[in-house]
């Protein structure tokens, strides 16, 4: 049963993510910046996440639990997710809602090879074959052989930029202070992402923000951007494992691909969700240990 519940709550914050570049979308078009976007979710993200911490019961703090280096190192780990948004939304101005995706779900194997590095391991045959698996899916699911949409650099650029950037935040949030409450994590993590976000923009923020972008995009994004995801990820994520929650995780593909379709009425064809199909099944093959019929654990 608890399993089932950790299974739900990692695939309801992967759907939360999945939401977030159609409705970046429709900021951009309304003339907001990235920069004003990210930064007033992120802002509006740490702002509520401070008050809910105000109303939790009191946890009892192991050694060194709650430090202020056990803190910054919270915060460092979170740069990489202002860092991943910030990527993401200047790629979502070059790229349709679809292609964007697929580029961020290029940290599939980006968290290999960061792995094999670190682990100073060489990746398995079955590594290699889902590695593939998701370059072919994303060639598919691009469209890139049928397509005659004209790829823009940058917009490549900051897709891969992203990935790498998401790649180091799905790594070290999950690994530092994994003894604090959900909030308390989750609260550093979104301040760090914060501060990231104002060394990255720096001036432009204050040439150019205005407060109208506080709502209804920043309101929307940072609920289902900066809130909700990492509450339910840092809850559900050590019901399922990490191995599992990767598995989940992939929701987020259909999710925005699908919102791109309804709400910005994105042609997706029947290629395009083969190479979804495709990836989403890289990720069981990389995860799932076939003989004995259940998720590996890491």
């Amino acid at each position: 049963m608890e399993k089932i519940k950790g299974s739900i709550l990692v695939a309801l914050g992967a759907a939360s993510y999945g939401v977030l570049a159609t409705f970046v979308k429709l900021a951009h078009g309304q003339g907001y910046s990235t920069a004003e976007i990210t930064f007033s979710q992120f802002i509006i993200g740490f702002v509520t996440l401070g008050l809910l911490q105000l109303f939790q019961k009191k946890q009892p703090i192991t050694q060194g639990g709650n430090s202020v280096n056990t803190r910054l190192q919270l915060m460092l780990a979170g740069t990489s997710l202002g860092l991943t948004s910030t990527f993401y939304y200047l790629t979502v101005q070059y790229l349709p809602v679809s292609v964007c995706i697929i580029l961020l779900m290029q940290s599939i194997w980006m968290g290999l090879l960061l792995e094999c590095v670190l682990m100073r391991t060489w990746p398995t045959l079955r590594q290699i074959i889902s590695t593939l698996m998701v370059l072919i899916g994303t060639m598919l699911a691009t469209n890139l052989i049928q397509t005659e949409v004209v790829f823009s650099g940058k917009g490549l650029m900051f897709g891969l930029l992203a990935a790498m950037s998401y790649t180091v935040s799905m790594y070290s949030s999950n690994k530092v202070a994994p003894q604090l409450a959900a909030i308390t994590r989750s609260m550093y993590l979104v301040l760090g992402g914060l501060l990231a976000i104002i060394i990255f923009w720096n001036t432009s923020l204050i040439d150019s923000f205005r407060i109208s972008v506080l709502w209804p995009w920043g309101g929307f994004l940072a609920l289902f951007g900066t809130i909700i995801p990492p509450l339910l990820f840092t809850r559900g994520m050590p019901m399922t494992g990490i191995a599992l929650g990767s598995i989940l995780g992939s929701v987020e593909i259909p999710v925005s691909i699908l919102c791109a379709h309804l709400i910005l009425h994105e042609k997706v064809i029947g290629i395009q969700w083969l190479g979804v199909v495709l990836i989403i099944t890289a990720v069981f093959a990389l995860n799932v240990n076939f003989r004995r019929g259940k998720a590996l654990t890491s």
